[in-house]
């Protein structure tokens, strides 16, 4: 097609350009050693030309189209080397698919793509062989192009893929081959069709099977609570909110486990990942304002996530307070004891419940629930238990000593503390509580005691056995020397 001659030239020395530019690119382009990226510029050219990509890219460049000056332009197959640029391609596809949040999507994308590419360049390849061999030359060639239809540019390239795909796909009827070269032609896109497509058909299924796992994997879930349901005959109205509460979560997409997630990544990545999550959060309740980071953080990785469906109760008033809540998404309500009338309704950011897992000395409402929370909906709340900020506090003497402050000075603020029971000295509580707590340190180290003595004990005995074989071994040898000391005095007598 003479006349699109200009564009098809302007299309490939465009190309060549692009070409050229990324070969300097690649030189001032920097890589990993030791997960460091090195900048060194000798470093970066050195590495470059060591790899094999240098030389693909070096032959890419170089200049068939001279050979359009012996051959002619009707021969755009010395460009052929141009196609080794082919591995940036796939290194493109490599980088997106891992940092693409829809992997499954882009490796559909990437499989259609191939199937493509592979119909397109069968029919070129068609379209070179009819040409060889003559158009209109028999009924399995291109028709021929002197023909007003069958020369025009569209029909010479939707006529080539029509018959490469219905070839490749072997689902379709296309004229028998005449010629030796037109039957070895049709033999190996039957190969490649079988064995390509089959590949590709199977990879789709896969992906798309991977797609759906989460599904059927939660849809397992739901089917299992269903059937222990209607075994243990739970009421339907109870089961109707069971199923609602799963819809919820998946609605929602709050069906992954975060321990799964995290689970393979080190503790210094889990520790980050999770004061990007939840560390303003936590900053937002008084009792932790301005406390130290080091602290904040083991709070952070202590933070469980929880839901609660509508109609449910926090807590009720005179409960004992084990955990402190913050509101990532939805609405409590605190309700009288009748659980309709509202006094206020908390939001996301609120929390509660920090008073009480401290356990502070002279609180008049000792570490109970004052109020009845309920939630309205569905709340998304993170959870801090009393245990747990226990344990971390224990590393962080200071600052519990800090904390208790706070907390005293807010229950004074709301005239909430006994002042004279505050210095009366430590609740007795407290002293079962640690009285409880030296008696199961004090099992753990008798249980190590007797460990250690059952190995002293084994090892005493080893020790005695050796003993008593060196012994024996001793008095046998000594035995041993003692005949024949007596013999020798003998022998000189008789001399």
């Amino acid at each position: 097609q003479m006349e699109n001659l200009t564009l098809w030239l302007i299309l490939d020395y465009s190309s060549d350009v692009i070409y050229i530019i990324d070969t300097f690119v690649r030189f001032r382009t920097g890589f990993l050693e030791q997960g460091l990226l090195v900048r060194d510029e000798k470093k970066l050219r050195l590495n470059y030309q060591s790899t094999t990509q240098f030389k693909l890219d070096l032959l890419s460049l170089l200049p068939t189209d001279l050979g359009y000056l012996k051959f002619g332009l009707n021969y755009p197959e010395l460009r052929f080397n141009r196609l080794l640029r082919l591995a940036r391609l796939f290194e493109f596809f490599d980088r997106t698919e891992t940092r693409t949040n829809y992997p499954n999507m882009f490796r559909i994308g990437n499989l259609v793509l191939y199937i493509l590419i592979i119909i397109h360049w069968n029919a070129c390849i068609f379209f070179a062989i009819s040409k060889q061999i003559g158009f209109g030359s028999d009924t399995w060639v291109y028709p021929n192009i002197s023909h007003p239809e069958y020369g025009r540019l569209a029909r010479k390239y939707i006529y080539s893929l029509y018959w490469s795909t219905l070839t490749l796909t072997t689902i379709g009827e296309t004229p028998p081959p005449v010629k030796d070269i037109e039957y070895l032609f049709v033999v190996m896109d039957f190969l490649v069709g079988v064995l390509i497509f089959a590949t590709i058909v199977g990879n789709v299924g896969s992906m798309i099977s991977n797609m759906n796992a989460s599904r059927a994997e939660f849809q397992a879930k739901v089917d299992s609570i269903k059937q222990y349901l209607h075994f243990r005959k739970v009421t339907k109205d109870l089961e109707a909110r069971v199923i609602k509460w799963f819809d919820y979560l998946w609605t929602n997409k709050k069906t992954v486990e975060e321990k799964e997630v995290l689970k393979y990544l080190p503790d210094k990545l889990k520790a980050e990942i999770a004061i990007n999550v939840h560390l303003d959060t936590l900053r937002k309740v008084r009792i932790f304002q301005d406390c130290e980071a080091g602290l904040l953080i083991e709070l952070v990785l202590k933070l469980r996530p929880t839901v609660f469906s509508p109609g449910d109760y926090i807590c009720k008033k005179g409960d004992i307070g084990r955990e402190m809540y913050i509101i990532k998404e939805g609405k409590l309500a605190v309700v009288a004891d009748d659980g309709v009338t509202q006094f206020v309704v908390l939001s996301d950011g609120s929390y509660f419940g920090e008073i009480s897992i401290l356990n502070i000395k002279g609180s008049k409402s000792g570490n109970r629930r004052t109020a009845n929370i309920k939630s309205i909906g569905y709340s998304d709340l993170f959870c801090l238990s009393k245990d747990d900020l226990m344990e971390a506090l224990t590393e962080y003497p200071e600052a519990k000593k800090a904390l208790e402050e706070k907390g005293r000075q807010i229950l004074m603020k709301d005239n909430l503390i006994d002042e004279e029971a505050a210095k009366a000295g430590a609740d007795p509580k407290d002293l079962e509580e640690k009285i409880e707590k030296l008696e199961s340190a004090l099992d753990i180290l008798q249980t190590r005691f007797a460990r250690l003595l059952a190995e002293y004990t084994a090892a005493q005995s080893k020790v005695k056995q050796r003993l008593v074989k060196v012994e024996t071994k001793v008095k046998k040898y000594g035995s041993g020397n003692l005949s024949g000391d007596e013999e020798k005095p003998a022998e000189e007598k008789k001399d």
